[in-house]
């Protein structure tokens, strides 16, 4: 069999390519040619579309080419097949990742459903909660959020305090505040890590669940960014509500969930991640040939450093994708200091190859007040301005640049812990 039916899902891509020669190849060439036939017509407006600081860009147009994935087959890859997904290989989703990242296609709506909470169901969860919540994943009817960070822990997840009670009517019931939660107003579940057990302390007696957004008890707040967009969010819980059952794990045992979780987070989807670096970095290596600012030694300089460190990241991620580690928590550490400290690096070489043209908006006017960057409501940013004001928050959000040292530290280099008030 050298062909690939693509909507098929009972095609396990995992024994095919065990059975067909040159399947690297093929199935390149599948994900190629499909993508250059889809991101057409109205697809076609969506090419680099959603990146970061630009989640809010043709959300509902974005959500339907999702969808428009899954009927072909294309969500939920390394799934197994049982699970609704495709039984692909390791190189087969880092291919796919790679094709997608240089076609340009626009970013995904599904990432926390489909790279991270599914994932975690099929590895924690109960049969029913995989039947129950992992076909609206893979066919993108349910979308997800991720319920983390707390104002008063930031990234110091051991360190929440939202609540949770196993009341006598056979539900949990929650009370307190998350933050940064991303897409949290166009999703419809969230997953929360909460304090279970009144009096426990740190890591100990927390609980992965499962809540509903679409309910009395719970309000959504966005949260302006500098770049004038809300893909974050405050949650407020207040007496919310969920299911007994949609607990992964045992009670009190939601912190080895939610690591686990966090090691699909820094999976094949960074290299195609990369992908989308290094166009960046093309991008703005082309303007300073064009405006000259090549010839400026450091400008130079940083250029080659931004190269070089591209490619040490990827070689970071396929020596831990190839299990080449002492430790994965540690490799996933290394993993985000190395992005986000460069892509931070990223925005603020663009700004200084653009020069003085950096700091004026591109129009005179936005909704006919003046483009004023000093007023996020009244702002129109260029896209090297919105990823230098994005990128500030690369180094904080998913981990801050001390957390990952400190686990670093702690974990493979087995240091003393960090005091702790």
């Amino acid at each position: 069999m050298t062909s690939i039916n693509l909507a098929d899902r009972s095609l396990d891509l995992g024994e095919w390519a065990a059975q067909t020669p040159d399947a690297t190849r093929i199935f390149a060439k599948a994900v190629r040619d499909w993508l250059a036939e889809n991101l057409v017509g109205d697809f076609a407006d969506l090419r680099g579309c959603g990146g970061p600081g630009s989640e809010h860009e043709f959300f509902a147009e974005r959500l339907e080419w999702d969808r428009h994935l899954a009927r072909a087959g294309w969500t939920c890859l390394g799934w197994p097949t049982r699970h609704g997904g495709r039984g692909a290989t390791l190189e087969q989703r880092i291919i796919f990742h790679q094709e997608y990242a240089r076609a340009n296609a626009p970013a995904r709506v599904n990432h926390l459903g489909e790279e991270l909470l599914g994932p975690t169901l099929i590895e924690y969860g109960t049969p029913e909660q995989q039947q129950r919540l992992l076909p609206g994943i893979v066919d993108v009817t349910e979308l997800w959020a991720q319920g983390y960070s707390e104002p008063g822990a930031g990234s110091d997840l051991a360190g929440v305090s939202t609540s949770a009670r196993l009341d006598d009517d056979g539900r949990w019931h929650l009370n307190g505040q998350k933050i940064w939660t991303s897409l949290a107003h166009v999703a419809q579940w969230v997953f929360v890590i909460a304090r279970s057990e009144p009096g426990s302390s740190r890591h100990h007696g927390l609980s992965f669940l499962l809540v509903p957004l679409d309910q009395q008890g719970i309000t959504v707040r966005p949260i302006q960014q500098l770049t004038g967009t809300s893909e974050f969010n405050e949650v407020f819980f207040d007496d919310a509500v969920t299911d007994a059952d949609l607990i992964v794990g045992e009670p009190g045992q939601g912190w080895s969930v939610a690591m686990g979780l966090l090691q699909f987070e820094r999976g094949v989807s960074t290299l195609g991640q990369q992908v989308g670096f290094a166009r960046e970095l093309d991008s703005i290596t082309e303007i300073a040939r064009t405006n000259g600012a090549i010839d400026n030694p450091e400008i130079a300089t940083r250029v080659v450093r931004a190269d070089i460190g591209l490619k040490v990241m990827r070689a970071h991620a396929q020596r831990t994708l190839d299990g080449d580690v002492v430790s994965q928590a540690g490799a996933a550490s290394v993993a985000k200091l190395l992005w986000a400290n460069w892509h931070r690096d990223l925005g603020a070489l663009g700004m200084d190859v653009l020069g003085a043209p950096s700091l004026i908006g591109p129009g005179a006017t936005v909704e006919g007040r003046p483009n004023d960057i000093t007023d996020p409501e009244h702002v129109e940013l260029d896209e090297w301005q919105r990823l230098f004001l994005f990128t500030r928050a690369d180094t904080i959000y998913g981990g801050s640049n001390e957390v990952q040292r400190n686990i670093i530290a702690e974990r493979v280099l087995g240091l003393p812990r960090e005091a702790r008030a």
